[in-house]
């Protein structure tokens, strides 16, 4: 298997750390609002890794976590005259919903900023002992010159680096570049410290909270292309200051968002948040939509992409329908084939489900002519099911009962005598069970 690797910035043979197994971390949304398609695309995007990735036969460890304290959550746990802990609790619980009715597999851990607090208390002390940290005026921050190699994660060069994070520029800086590991302040919810009541800076977070899970090292680190710099990059180097390690193996990234060639953004006005988009489309097609495109690339949500790809979902809908139809009308076994080699070929070659949607309307194209000249289907059917598992497309059909099977044989029975208005009564019995 070949994976992109945003360190090396090309294709790498994968290797896992451990035989068989691996442990994934994606950065995970700030929750003080709906989530947006653009919090959505890395979790159906890694959604589908891990799925690859179980479906190759690795025992995934997944972790993705919530930021539930930030100036953001603050300023609108104010505004709303509620707590943050109110807020960002209601946050998550409909995320949890949209992830759930995007088709995502539950994942292991999903930790929170608020219950990792002592470590992170811990680890930005770890950092002043060695030196990488250091308490000017009322915050501390970590020192990038002392990094080789600050900046090989995200490809740019120290002195052209922007400094821009969620912290301003404080003029206690060090260093321009430096970043904040803890703020000191009486504004929201705070914590104890030795440097004073405050809150963690953003990029100290994530590197804690795989540290605490998984250790000093991981196979892959995911999220969007926009989190690269600073936040990955910040991570990075809090590694290799604390561990000597580069946190993770293999550094993914996603593309960004864009609504008819345009990025999203809601100055633009043409942010879209994931409740909008499942009101809107199915979660099928919103699945295709992104994975229709290489996950490198931008994302581009136009109404003809949606268009295109419901055409997509009726087809391989339809195609299961009646083949689910056939195998229980026949009793066919199913459900055999756990491997098809063919999409092992597509998906390692850095998870292409472009091309692995290509196959699955080979399939259905397969599928539709093996049913039509009454040759055996099961193998094209299984091959499809395995498809759809990876892509995480989910269909229900109709379970039928005895009298559906008998309404139905009826209405073969009329249509093949050509009486074809006791026909259409049993057809019209069999549309309104949604059997056909």
């Amino acid at each position: 298997m070949k994976i992109f690797n945003t360190l090396s910035g090309k294709m790498e043979e994968f290797k896992t750390m451990k035989d068989g197994a691996i442990n994934m971390y994606v950065c995970g949304p700030t929750v003080y609002s709906y989530a947006h398609v653009g919090n959505m695309c890395p979790v159906i995007i890694f959604d589908m890794v891990y799925r690859y990735l179980k479906y190759a036969g690795y025992k995934v460890t997944y972790a993705s976590n919530f930021t539930d304290v930030d100036d953001k959550i603050i300023k609108a746990a104010m505004e709303l005259g509620v707590t943050e802990k109110e807020l960002t609790e209601k946050y998550i619980k409909i995320y949890l919903e949209d992830v759930k009715a995007l088709n995502c597999l539950d994942i292991d851990y999903r930790p929170k900023v608020t219950e990792t607090m002592p470590e992170i208390i811990d680890y930005i002390q770890l950092l002043m002992d060695k030196g990488y940290a250091y308490q000017s005026g009322d915050d501390v921050y970590f020192r990038v010159g002392k990094v080789e190699d600050y900046g090989k994660l995200s490809k740019q060069v120290v002195e052209e680096l922007n400094a821009g994070n969620r912290i301003e520029v404080a003029e206690a800086k060090e260093n321009p570049y430096d970043f904040v590991l803890w703020k000191k302040t009486k504004e929201g919810i705070t914590w104890d410290s030795p440097w004073g009541k405050g809150r963690p800076g953003w990029h100290t977070e994530c590197v804690v909270m795989i540290n605490k899970l998984f250790g000093d090292n991981i196979d892959i680190h995911g999220g969007g292309v926009d989190l690269k710099f600073p936040h990955h990059e910040n991570e990075m180097a809090q590694s290799v200051a604390a561990c000597g390690t580069n946190l993770a193996n293999y550094w993914m990234h996603n593309g960004h968002v864009m609504v008819n060639g345009v990025k999203m953004s809601k100055s633009l006005g043409n942010f879209i948040t994931a409740h909008e988009l499942l009101e809107k489309h199915p979660a099928n097609v919103i699945r295709l939509s992104i994975l229709k495109t290489n996950y490198r690339l931008p994302f581009d949500f136009t109404d003809q992409l949606f268009k295109e790809c419901g055409t997509i979902n009726d087809k391989v809908y339809n195609a299961l329908k009646q083949a689910n139809l056939e195998i229980q009308l026949r009793g066919l076994e199913v459900g055999k084939l756990e491997k098809d080699s063919k999409i092992n070929e597509i998906m390692d070659e850095d998870f292409n489900t472009s091309n692995l949607i290509t196959y699955l309307l080979d399939l259905v194209k397969e599928l539709n002519n093996k049913i039509r000249s009454k040759e055996d289907f099961t193998e094209t059917y299984d091959k499809i099911m395995l498809v759809n598992y990876v892509l995480g497309l989910e269909y229900e059909f109709v379970t039928l009962s005895d009298e559906d099977k008998e309404i139905y044989n009826k209405w073969l029975e009329y249509r093949n005598n050509k009486d074809f208005i006791n026909a259409d009564k049993m057809r019209t019995q069999l549309v309104d069970r949604k059997i056909i």
